[in-house]
């Protein structure tokens, strides 16, 4: 994947029945994109989820870690979390893929995006990757990356996801949102 320009929008990501929304964003800038699941867990919320998500430091989460390819080639290291009263049970805690995708099987289970808060920092890959996450998306400690944390409410206002996504250098991303 070359340092093009690369245009998207985080709604095809929170639209239940889009299916595998990277695959298809990626066929459309003329690449082949999809994922490897690296880890799925029940463990304690690190403390910036359990803060995003409104739990009790040390509260059980789901997480679902996934490598992001673009023609074969690491694009992103992008983490799922959700309370584990949510997921727990549910094909989120689980490792198969999940058919139609975790936003389709959320909204089965009655969690539809009403308001999502995103916000891009970026970090030097060895304080936002441990080294296996390094060694996977190869890159440098000394690397510049993006990090994009995006929590995803209700109609009630609560929260009930978390994701932190870590892009690789040199890929610029530029997201659009449209009103409603």
């Amino acid at each position: 994947m070359d340092s093009q320009r690369w245009t998207s929008t985080s709604d095809r990501y929170l639209t239940p029945g889009t299916g595998d929304t990277w695959a298809a964003e990626a066929e459309q800038s003329g690449q082949r994109g999809s994922q490897r699941i690296l880890d799925v867990a029940t463990t304690p919320a690190p403390e910036a989820v359990s803060t995003a998500l409104g739990l009790n430091p040390h509260d059980q989460v789901v997480v679902r870690r996934r490598l992001i390819l673009a023609d074969d080639t690491p694009v992103e290291i992008a983490e799922s979390y959700w309370p584990a009263e949510i997921a727990s049970n549910t094909p989120l805690a689980g490792a198969a893929k999940i058919p139609g995708g975790a936003v389709a099987l959320l909204a089965k289970l009655g969690y539809q995006p009403a308001i999502t808060r995103e916000q891009v920092d970026v970090s030097l890959a060895g304080s936002a990757l441990s080294p296996d996450d390094r060694h996977e998306m190869r890159i440098a400690p000394t690397a510049a990356v993006l990090v994009l944390q995006r929590t995803v409410y209700d109609n009630d206002g609560a929260p009930y996801e978390h994701s932190i996504m870590t892009r690789r250098p040199g890929l610029p991303l530029v997201y659009t949102r449209r009103g409603a």
